[in-house]
Order: structure tokens, then sequence, then C-alpha cells
């Protein structure tokens, strides 16, 4: 494991005009590298660097912070202190490191509803101003008018062109996709769209010692609530709880149960383009049943 690299520390402390101590290194991911760091005058900050081609990958996960600290919820987003790239082409950001506690009693129904008050920022049009990435992947945010025309073409499609450059998912599957399409706008129900998250899974939330849900790592853009509430679904689920206080707050509609796998379509196949292996065959069963 290595450490920090000289020259990230030295443009950090010359940036925020302080001094770190105590840095040591903590898990990052699969994507990024990662550190703890002290200052007298920040507190304790969480720091994530990689050299990679994608160097506005956190420029575009700063506006996402800020987007959903924007959000007037009681959830904890981490504030951000200094993000950049260096001239070796390490692209790098620094923010609050948000101690990890422990759910209390009525943690999870308060995420959940929460969560449902961060839905009701609402936009003209699905999608985003600026495209942004999912993990290692670019996600396309090009606006539409129709939930069903976004997420055809700015989820299903996008990533399937990658699928096939990539020899993920056979040519042939295309004409059962253009099948599924055709039946989406009778299955999806059309809401006005949502502020979403974008990648809620269970590793991309935690409580801080007060017991109050923090959420970071996003994929941000407006779209559909219920795409975010099935991806809370697909590895194994949030608590009971979760659920009840989501929907105290913002009830869903009838049949979402059933539409979860088609939803989590998207993920399973970023996954598949990221990782390969059984995510794929997932996608196919999926596509067939629809």
């Amino acid at each position: 494991m290595t450490s920090i690299p000289d020259n990230l520390l030295e443009q950090l402390e010359s940036d925020l005009d302080t001094r770190f101590a105590n840095t040591r290194r903590v898990s990052g991911g699969s994507i990024n590298q990662a550190a703890r760091l002290e200052s007298e005058e920040l507190g304790s900050c969480f720091l994530k660097w990689n050299r990679s081609d994608d160097s506005d990958m956190f420029v575009k996960e700063v506006r996402g912070l800020e987007l959903l600290g924007a959000g007037g919820t009681e959830l904890v987003i981490p504030e951000v202190y200094d993000h950049g790239v260096l001239d070796d082409s390490t692209g790098y950001l620094l923010m609050e490191f948000i101690e990890e506690g422990s759910a209390g009693k009525d943690s999870d129904r308060h995420f959940g509803q929460q969560l449902a008050r961060l839905h009701q920022n609402r936009a003209e049009q699905h999608g985003l101003d600026h495209d942004n990435y999912i993990g290692r992947l670019p996600q396309s945010n090009t606006q539409h008018d129709n939930w069903v025309d976004f997420f055809v073409q700015e989820r299903i499609e996008y990533q399937f062109s990658i699928a096939r450059e990539r020899g993920r998912l056979p040519s042939s599957l295309h004409q059962n996709f253009q099948n599924m399409y055709r039946r989406l706008p009778d299955i999806m129900p059309e809401e006005p769209p949502s502020l979403l998250h974008g990648d809620l899974w269970g590793g991309n939330y935690s409580y801080d010692i007060n017991g109050t849900a923090a959420i970071y790592d996003p994929a941000v853009y407006y779209g559909s609530r219920e795409m975010e509430l099935a991806f809370t679904h697909m590895f194994g689920g949030f608590s009971s709880d979760f659920y009840r206080g989501y929907e105290s707050e913002w009830p869903l509609e009838d049949g979402f149960q059933d539409r979860i796998q088609l939803y989590n379509l998207y993920h399973l196949m970023t996954h598949n383009n990221m990782f390969g292996g059984h995510y794929g065959r997932q996608v196919e069963r999926i596509v067939q049943r629809f």
C-alpha cells in the first residue's frame, strides 16, 4: 500500500493553508486510493485520488455533492474542502471525514423519510445539464421530457453500446431490448423528475455518530424515484423500517415490486460492463422476460 504522494500533500497544504498530520490509508473502493488526514483547522478529512484519463471525475462528484447538499434534507452530505488535478494527471478530492457510528432505533425510518424529501426536489426534464460517472463508467445525462425515452436512450442503449464494444453482451440481444422498449410506456409510471443520488447502495451510505444517515459517492441526475428505490433492493435491500419511512413521506405507485428488476437493468448493465461474469446472464434473463 503506497503512501500519499508528496506533491499531492504539498498541493493540499498550499491550497488550504494548513498542515496535515496523522495521515493513514483507508479503503477507497475499487477505483480510488484514499486516506484519512488530520488538520487543526479542518479536523478529520477524507482524501481520495487516482491517476486516470478521466480527470473531471472528481469535478463531477463535487457538483453532485453540491446538488445533494442543496436538497433541503437532514441527510449528512460531506463538505468538500478541495479538489483538482496535479501536473501528473492525478485527480484528487478532499472532504469532510464522516465518523461512522451506528443506527439508532429510528435511524432507518428517518433515512427513508429524508430520501423521500430529497426526491421532492424536482426538475422540468429527466437527466442533468452535464454528464458524469457511475463508478468508473461515463454516465450520459442528456435531457429528455419523457422518463421512458431517457431510460431507454441514456441508460439502457448507452450501456448496451459499451457492452457490445467490450464483448460483454451479444448483438443479437438487441432485438429483445427493442421488444421490451415497446412495452415500457405501459409498465413504468410517468412522474415529474426527482433529484436522485443515482448510486445508492449499502456501500454509499453510513450512519454518523448521531445515528443520522450520510450519503456520498453520488452519480446524480433527475429521474424516476422508483429507479433509486429499485437499486436499494439489488444487493439484499435496506431495512423494512427504511422503506416504511419512505412510504410514510411519499408512497410509491402500486406495482413497484414488479418493476424492480426492470429498473435494475441499468445497474446490472453497468456492473456487467465493469466486471463481467454473472451480471451479463442476469441482464439477458430480464430482457427476455419482459
